[in-house]
C-alpha cells in the first residue's frame, strides 16, 4: 500500500460522471482540501478529505486531477513536429515528410523513439494512450523474422515509460478506394483481411504472454474507408472478436466523403452502419465532416468520437460537430494524433475554442465536460482500465497535479484550470500509485527532451 496527501484534489461526489446541466440532481465532483488517498495494487482504496498527512505519505502540493487519457496517437508522427512548414507548409509538404519518417523506422529505432514520445506524454499528464499503429512490416511489405517486431517494440516502450497502452493494430489494404497500396504504403498492409485477422490473433497472444493486461492491451483499427474495401468490412463485421475496441479514421476530409459516396452510395459512417460496425465499441477519429444522418448514427449507437483539435488545426482539416455529437448521445474523447503538441490541457480548451469559433457562442462545453472528455471519455475507447473523471475509490490511481500559482494559472478557479493550465503546469504525475514524473522529468527515464534529442538523431 502507498498513500498520497494532496493539498487539494478533485474528488467524486454522488454524480460520478454526470453530464453538466443534465445531472438529475446528482452531486457533481468538487475540489476538496487536505485529501488523503490510499492505494492498493495500483488502485485507490480509500479517500479522506480535510485530513492531515501521515508519516510516509507522498506530499502533493497543488490541485490533483485524474491523469488524462490519450485516445489517438501515431507515435512516429512526433518526428514531424516543426518540420512540415517549409514555404507555406501545404498538405504535400506534410505528406512527404510523413512517408519519409515512416520509411526510416526499424523496430529498434521505433522502440527508442516511442519510449521518448511516451515519456513526454507521461510528463505532460497522460497515463494511458491508444496507439493507432500501422507500420507493421519491412519496407517491401515482407514480415519481419519476428512478425510482431514493431508491435512488441511499442509495447516495450510503453512499459519503459510506465504508460498504459492500447495497441490498435490497423487494417490497411488499399491506398484509396479502388487503388493499390503505393510503394510508400507497402509496409502498412497485409495480404488480405484474413491475413490481418490471423496476425491480430497472434499478436493478442504474444502481448498477453509478455505484458500485464492492466498495462498493455490490444485493440483493432481500420485505417479508413479509403484503405479498407467494403468486402473487407463485411469480413471484419463477421469475424473480428467482440471483446476488443475498434477505431477508425472517419470523415476527416470532404474528399474522403465524396469518394465514398461515389463508390458506395453512402457516407463513411453510413458504410460502417451498413455492416453493423457502428456501435458503442466504435471510436470514430476526427469525424470532422459529418452529415446530420451521420451524427444521428454515431450518437444513437453511443459511439465514441475522438477529436484531436491541435492536429485538426495543424492539418487544416476543419472543426468537427463535437457538441452536436455529444447532444446526440456520442461520447467525446481527446487525442494528440500527430503530436503537434502533447498537452491534455491545450486539447481540452482547443475543443471548446473550436466550438466557439464555429458557432459564435461561448460555453459550448463546460470545464467539467472537457475534463470528462480528457479522462473517462478517452479511456472508454481503450483496452486498459477506464479512468475516472474524478478521484474515487476503486479507480486506478492515475493522477496529475497542477500548479495553481504559475504565471498561467494564478487566479484561476480550480475547476476552470482547463482554460488556463498547460502541460508546463503539471507538477507530478502518478500512474498505478507510482510517482512517474515531477516537474517534467520522468522518474525512470529522466528528461523527455534528452530522450527525444537522442531518438530524433536517427531520422532525417
Amino acid at each position: 500500500m502507498s498513500a498520497f496527501w494532496c493539498e487539494s484534489a478533485l474528488i467524486a461526489g454522488g454524480g460520478g460522471a454526470a453530464r453538466d446541466n443534465d445531472d438529475g440532481g446528482a452531486v457533481l465532483p468538487e475540489v476538496a482540501t487536505g485529501v488523503r488517498v490510499e492505494t492498493t495494487d495500483g488502485r485507490i482504496s480509500s479517500i479522506a478529505s480535510d485530513a492531515q498527512p501521515q508519516p510516509g505519505d507522498t506530499l502533493l502540493m497543488g490541485v490533483a486531477f485524474p491523469a488524462a487519457a490519450n485516445a489517438h496517437s501515431h507515435a512516429f508522427h512526433r518526428i514531424l513536429r516543426g518540420r512540415t512548414h517549409d514555404g507555406r507548409g501545404d498538405f504535400w509538404v506534410w505528406r512527404e515528410q510523413m512517408y519519409r519518417s515512416a520509411s526510416e523506422l526499424t523496430p529498434e529505432k521505433y522502440q527508442k523513439l516511442a519510449t521518448a514520445v511516451f515519456a513526454e506524454m507521461v510528463a505532460s499528464g497522460f497515463s494511458s494512450v491508444a496507439e493507432f499503429h500501422y507500420v507493421h512490416h519491412q519496407l517491401d511489405g515482407a514480415p519481419y523474422a519476428e512478425p510482431h517486431a514493431m508491435e512488441l517494440a511499442l509495447a516495450r516502450a510503453a512499459m519503459s515509460a510506465g504508460i498504459r497502452l492500447t495497441l490498435l493494430d490497423t487494417l490497411y489494404l488499399t491506398g484509396g478506394i479502388g487503388t493499390s497500396l503505393s510503394p510508400e504504403q507497402a509496409r502498412f498492409g497485409d495480404t488480405d483481411v484474413k491475413a490481418w485477422l490471423d496476425r491480430l490473433a497472434s499478436l493478442r497472444a504474444a502481448i498477453a504472454r509478455e505484458f500485464p493486461s492492466e498495462r498493455v492491451g490490444v485493440g483493432a483499427a481500420l485505417h479508413s474507408v479509403r484503405a479498407v474495401p467494403e468486402e473487407a468490412l463485411k469480413v471484419v463485421a463477421e469475424q473480428l472478436p467482440q471483446d476488443i475496441p475498434l477505431h477508425i479514421h472517419l470523415s476527416e476530409q470532404p474528399a474522403e466523403n465524396q469518394a465514398c459516396v461515389e463508390a458506395y452510395g453512402t457516407t463513411p459512417a453510413g458504410l460502417l452502419a451498413r455492416h453493423g460496425l457502428v456501435s458503442s465499441r466504435l471510436s470514430a477519429v476526427h469525424s470532422t465532416h459529418l452529415s446530420q444522418d451521420d451524427i444521428s448514427l454515431l450518437g444513437g449507437a453511443a459511439s465514441t468520437v475522438v477529436m484531436c483539435p491541435s492536429t485538426e488545426a495543424d492539418l487544416a482539416d476543419g472543426i468537427g460537430p463535437a457538441r452536436e455529437l455529444f447532444d446526440a448521445g456520442a461520447a467525446i474523447a481527446l487525442g494528440t494524433d500527430q503530436h503537434a503538441v502533447i498537452d491534455p490541457w491545450i486539447e481540452m480548451r482547443s475543443l471548446e475554442h473550436g466550438e466557439r469559433l464555429g458557432s459564435g457562442q461561448r460555453g459550448r462545453f463546460s470545464p467539467r465536460e472537457l475534463l470528462v472528455a480528457a479522462t473517462e471519455g478517452a479511456s472508454r475507447s481503450m483496452a486498459t482500465p477506464i479512468a475516472a473523471s474524478a478521484l474515487q475509490v476503486g479507480a486506478v490511481c492515475d493522477l496529475m497535479v497542477i500548479d495553481p500559482g504559475s504565471t498561467r494559472t494564478v487566479g484561476s478557479q480550480p475547476l476552470q484550470l482547463a482554460f488556463s493550465a498547460t502541460a508546463s503546469d503539471v507538477i507530478h504525475v502518478i500512474i498505478a500509485g507510482e510517482l512517474m514524473a515531477t516537474h517534467g522529468v520522468h522518474s525512470r527515464l529522466g528528461s523527455p527532451a534528452t530522450l527525444l534529442t537522442e531518438a530524433l538523431k536517427e531520422f532525417s
